[in-house]
């Protein structure tokens, strides 16, 4: 007969294998009431259409994925009974002021900037443009919530530390702004001009990206 330890060291062994296998979030359905509509929209923001399939007069899916992202959304008939509306996502940007620009250029409305202060919610950027801070809102024809937020350097053990990648030239673009912008306060410091330059952006980049303390 098998005891409650070899219960749960079978548990034990099985967790651990689990948690080895990738487990890569693919899709999300948010609830609309119109998928032509919301078609239309989601087209407009200049997100990838994957799909428009229909099966009968009951089932649609329609798929769209944001630049750069390794999740997509799906919409359509048959998909969900949640209320059209009721979603709610988080868009990552890591330049939160053009990403709103470029959204307003398309007739999107959109919240003005704001940020979480010690005392919550605080109107404008945050001061030091610091990572995971700076927000803003917007929403589909029928209310489902998208908040951006700025993220440009994760925290520790958000990022797989023996896997960096950018998820476009978008994204790799930025990164090297920013490793530039931290390598000219380097050379400052140091008071001449770095000839390693390229090995001190890639570790920068990898750092930044993985959580880890920035080189200085």
């Amino acid at each position: 007969m098998a005891t409650l330890k070899d219960a749960i060291s079978s548990n034990g062994a099985t967790g651990a294998s689990a948690a080895k296998v990738d487990e890569k979030l693919e899709v999300i359905v948010i609830p609309v009431s119109d998928a032509d509509r919301s078609k239309e929209f989601y087209t407009r923001l200049g997100w990838r259409l994957d799909a428009d399939i229909a099966i009968g007069d009951n089932f649609r899916v329609v798929q769209f994925t944001p630049p750069g992202s390794g999740c997509s959304v799906q919409f359509g008939k048959g998909l969900t009974p949640a209320a059209p509306g009721s979603a709610m996502a988080y868009l990552v940007v890591s330049d939160i002021v053009a990403a709103r620009n470029t959204l307003v250029t398309t007739g999107v409305e959109v919240s003005e900037f704001f940020h979480i202060g010690p005392a919550g919610r605080v109107s404008g950027l945050d001061p030091r443009r610091g990572s995971y801070s700076s927000r803003a809102t917007f929403s589909d024809p029928d209310g489902n919530s998208w908040l951006l937020q700025e993220v440009t350097t994760r925290l520790p053990g958000r990022v797989d530390s023996g896997v960096t990648a950018f998820s476009s030239a978008n994204d790799l673009a930025g990164a090297l702004r920013r490793a530039e912008a931290a390598h000219g306060e380097h050379e400052k410091r140091i008071g001449k001009a770095d000839p390693n330059w390229p090995d001190w952006y890639a570790e920068y980049m990898v750092r930044e990206q993985t959580g880890e303390p920035l080189p200085q």
